[in-house]
C-alpha cells in the first residue's frame, strides 16, 4: 500500500508542468553516481557558480571547484542519457504501478 502511494504521488508531480522527473530504471546501466544522492545547485545570479551538494549522516558537503562541478555535471549528464524520457516518466510510473 505504501508503495502505491509513492508510485500515485510521483506520477501526480511528474504531470506538474513545473517539474522533470526521470527515472533510472534497475538494469539500465551502471550509472555513475552509485557514490550516493547529489544535487547540483544552480543560481540565477550571473556571479554565483554552480556548487555540488551532498548530504551526509552528520554534515553536509559542498563542492565548489570547477573541475569537481564538471564531474558530477558529466555523472548528471550520464545519469539523465540512462533514465526515461520526461515525457515517458509518467508512461513508465503507470507500468510499475499496475506490476505492483
Amino acid at each position: 500500500d505504501v508503495m502505491r502511494a509513492q508510485l500515485e504521488h510521483l506520477i501526480e508531480m511528474a504531470s506538474m508542468p513545473n517539474v522533470t522527473l526521470q527515472i533510472v530504471p534497475f538494469g539500465a546501466m551502471e550509472h555513475a553516481a552509485v557514490g550516493g544522492p547529489f544535487a547540483i545547485l544552480r543560481f540565477a545570479e550571473p556571479g554565483l557558480s554552480d556548487v555540488v551538494f551532498m548530504e551526509q549522516l552528520t554534515s553536509a558537503l559542498y563542492l565548489d571547484k570547477p573541475t569537481d562541478v564538471d564531474t558530477y555535471m558529466r555523472a548528471m549528464n550520464n545519469l539523465c542519457i540512462a533514465a526515461t524520457r520526461p515525457d515517458k516518466t509518467v508512461e513508465f510510473l503507470r507500468k510499475v504501478l499496475s506490476e505492483t
